[in-house]
């Protein structure tokens, strides 16, 4: 397991790569970026991950996209797939392990022509979806549930590259993913697509890399 950082270089000075094709979504928001943050295309995640070109200049992650774990800088715990939950909350995503068992393994899936990511929970081969139906306290949840990708499954993934933290933006609805630290009972530290910006620790994750 290996923490992704930027530290070697600037997101700045990556070049655009092809990458995976993935179906039809919605183009992203064209909201102005948060304040220090900047949208990460698949190259500058493949290089930050310390993933280079072979000698014919494809990169390995455009056969296979990268798997990794988030941890919520609010409470620093893994973010988990909650497989075993009863509907309709099955496959909510919760900011509650200490370690990384399996559960928490993600692969984020590149879609060029949206420059967008689909979030796949590999605990249960689902796709990452935000639950807009949903009421209450449970609107916007995030939830590995869906066989496809459409609009409700489309992410922005931004980096602040003084801070070395990252933020996940759904585009469904223009919001931020945020870790509740504040609920209770089975769904306490689940992420919800509910905030206007990124505020603090609520909204930001560390990022590590588990392909290699």
């Amino acid at each position: 397991m290996r923490r992704m950082t930027s530290v070697l270089l600037s997101l700045s000075t990556l070049v655009a790569v092809s990458a995976l094709a993935a179906p039809a979504a919605q183009a992203a928001p064209q909201a102005p970026a948060p304040s220090g943050w900047e949208a990460v295309s698949a190259a500058e995640l493949q290089a930050i991950a310390g993933v280079t070109a072979d000698p014919d200049g494809v990169s390995a992650a455009e056969e296979e996209p990268l798997t990794l774990a988030l941890e919520s800088v609010k409470n620093a715990k893994f973010v988990t797939t909650e497989v075993n939950y009863a509907a309709p909350n099955t496959g909510a995503l919760r900011a509650r392990s200490a370690k990384i068992g399996g559960w928490e393994n993600l692969s984020f899936e590149w879609d060029e022509a949206t420059q967008t990511y689909a979030v796949r929970s590999l605990a249960n081969n689902r796709y990452v979806t935000v639950e807009q139906n949903f009421t209450g306290a449970s609107e916007n949840l995030l939830r590995a549930r869906s066989t496809s990708v459409g609009g409700w499954e489309r992410f922005i993934l931004w980096h602040h590259e003084e801070l070395d933290r990252w933020a996940l933006q759904s585009t469904s609805n223009g919001l931020f993913v945020a870790m509740e630290n504040g609920y209770t009972g089975s769904l306490q530290y689940a992420l919800r697509a509910r905030s206007a910006d990124i505020t603090g620790s609520w909204e930001e994750f560390n990022l590590y890399d588990l392909t290699i």
